[in-house]
């Protein structure tokens, strides 16, 4: 990654609580295309998240921990906030002298957008104001949040209003949290009483008929855009009796993973 700084946008987007097996079984069964088409090999990569919530996972993203390779053995990171004793860092590892991946990339001559899903983005509290907070510009509203079914678009709708602001000559990152996979999302389903792995499912497909568009407004600038795409964590819906996440299961921490470079004007 250290190779593109400068050259390219960058972009982080996180799937908030979704789930590896949900992801492979819908990309494998052609219930994604348009998430597929992306994906290298049109699979997605199991990894294993940092952490069992979203805090948490941002922080470490962040420095520079994404999700771990499920092999075993040392993995060289994309990127990675300098401290003595990093064992995983490559020849094309960008190592910065910052916190954090957003404040790293202002030192560049990025403009650092987010555009907030669940509530730790939500800047109505101290504690959420935390992680846009690492941002030159960051985004929130209620129509962005996990109990509103058009999330995404309403995110989209965003971005493509501040995309013009941003001169076409400044490299840009966007971070986007997309939150319609985190409960409640029976409202994918209509009729459904309680949420469960097919108002999970149902919520992936409403996300990917929303990626052409995004990956339209992200290329629109005329600028390669190296694109990361994972889940922060997933999520249990009844496994060995649980219900949720900040647990440690499996289920928890298998996240689907996937990096590409996104081409000038990609349709």
């Amino acid at each position: 990654m250290r190779s593109l700084i400068g050259s390219h946008d960058i972009c982080l987007v996180t799937l908030d609580t979704l789930r590896y097996d949900v992801a492979a079984e819908l990309a494998a069964t052609g219930r994604t295309p348009a998430l597929t088409r992306l994906l290298p090999a049109g699979r997605w990569e199991r990894r294993h998240s940092p952490a069992s919530f979203t805090y948490a996972a941002h922080h470490a993203f962040f420095a520079g921990f994404l999700p771990t390779p499920t092999t075993p053995g040392r993995h060289v990171r994309l990127y990675a906030a300098a401290f003595p004793g990093s064992e995983t860092a490559g020849d094309d590892t960008w190592v910065f002298d910052a916190p954090d991946l957003p404040t790293a990339l202002a030192g560049q001559g990025y403009h650092t957008l987010c555009l907030g899903g669940v509530g730790f983005f939500n800047q109505r509290s101290p504690l959420g104001a935390v992680l846009p907070g690492l941002f030159t510009e960051a985004h929130w509203e209620p129509a962005f949040g996990v109990t509103a079914p058009d999330c995404l678009d309403a995110q989209l709708d965003r971005l493509e209003q501040v995309l013009p602001t941003v001169a076409p000559t400044r490299p840009l990152f966007t971070f986007l949290n997309v939150a319609a996979l985190h409960q409640p999302n029976r409202h994918y389903r209509p009729g459904a009483e309680r949420d469960d792995l097919t108002s999970h499912a149902a919520a992936l497909e409403y996300v990917d008929g929303r990626i052409d568009r995004l990956v339209a407004l992200l290329t629109s600038r005329g600028r390669p855009v190296f694109t990361i795409v994972c889940a922060d964590h997933g999520t249990a819906y009844g496994e060995d009796g649980h219900t949720g996440h900040r647990i440690g299961h499996d289920v928890v921490w298998s996240v689907p993973y996937a990096h590409f470079t996104l081409p000038p004007g990609a349709p």
